[in-house]
């Protein structure tokens, strides 16, 4: 699901309302990781379950810029999370 915010993109978990904020790809990356370890699995797992490399997943964690848009959407998928945009 999409829309848009002021306030810039927000992470679903499991199509719960529980907001974050997201305005950095470090904010992203930093609630992929989050969301790995509350649900106890590796990157590698991770990796394997999103059809992206294990290199992928630790820069998408680590706040890397250049992430590719389809490798994002699928870890998003494997680990439950949903996203939303609203207007500004």
């Amino acid at each position: 699901m999409a829309g848009f915010s002021s306030q810039g993109p927000y992470i679903f978990p499991n199509g719960k309302m529980n907001r974050t904020q997201i305005r950095t790809p470090h904010d992203l990356g930093e609630q992929v990781r989050r969301r790995r370890t509350e649900l106890g699995l590796t990157q590698t797992e991770i990796a394997d379950a999103s059809r992206v490399t294990l290199r992928f997943v630790s820069e998408l964690e680590n706040g890397k810029e250049s992430a590719q848009l389809a490798g994002i959407q699928r870890v998003l998928a494997a680990l439950g999370l949903d996203w939303y945009l609203e207007r500004r």
